[in-house]
């Protein structure tokens, strides 16, 4: 896809990247550069908003923005981390996603505790990570119905992506396991545990 580097009022400007994967790789080839007059990145599931610094003018940045090389050797970089997640994976959707990938439920524990993950963007509710990059395999549609309650905790499977529910809400993904591990915590700083960038492993609590 051709990039598109669009005005986003008179602070920043929204990149246009037609894929997460490509989203993950802009972003940490931005943070690999260190661009000058760049204060703040807000990636999304295929886009990149980018806030100019006080006192720098967008028209400064766009060219550079419109040019910068997104490798997909780049890795993370910058202020990302690495999280070591704990799951009792007794989600009721367990059976239901081996069921669907043609695995067992314990190969759909090794495949999800074997990859790295990395978050890509966070939204739906504060605390929430879109987590990419792991065990293709584990690729499933939401549930055909959604949950009108989801605990806190629960960990769960949609489309490419994995997350954890940070708090007690409605949906509608296929839920594997709990996790115990504060998503959003208003006395750390920064209260959310996974931000754009870190890269997320899951481990089994039993194995721990």
């Amino acid at each position: 896809m051709t990039r598109s580097v669009l005005a986003y009022g008179d602070r920043a400007l929204l990149v246009e990247l037609g894929s997460t994967e490509a989203v993950v790789r802009y972003v940490d080839a931005l943070r690999a550069r260190s661009l000058p007059g760049v204060a703040d990145l807000v990636p999304a599931a295929e886009t990149v908003l980018v806030v100019a610094a006080a006192g720098t003018s967008t028209g400064s940045l766009r060219q550079a923005l419109a040019d910068l090389e997104a490798t997909a050797d780049g890795g993370p970089a910058g202020e990302d981390h690495s999280i070591e997640i704990p799951v009792r994976y007794d989600g009721p959707d367990l059976a239901d996603v081996a069921r669907l990938t043609g695995l067992t439920e314990a190969d759909v524990v090794a495949a999800h505790t074997g990859a790295a993950w990395r978050v890509a963007f966070g939204g739906f509710a504060p605390g929430f990570g879109y987590l990419v990059g792991g065990d293709a395999r584990l690729e499933v549609p939401r549930r055909d119905s959604a949950r009108t309650c989801v605990p806190a905790g629960a960990v769960g499977l949609a489309g490419s992506y994995s997350g954890i529910y940070p708090r007690e809400s409605p949906g509608g993904w296929q839920l594997i396991g709990t996790t115990s591990a504060p998503m959003w915590d208003l006395d750390r700083e920064p209260p959310a545990l996974l931000r754009p960038g870190a890269v997320v492993r899951f481990v089994e609590e039993e194995s721990r």
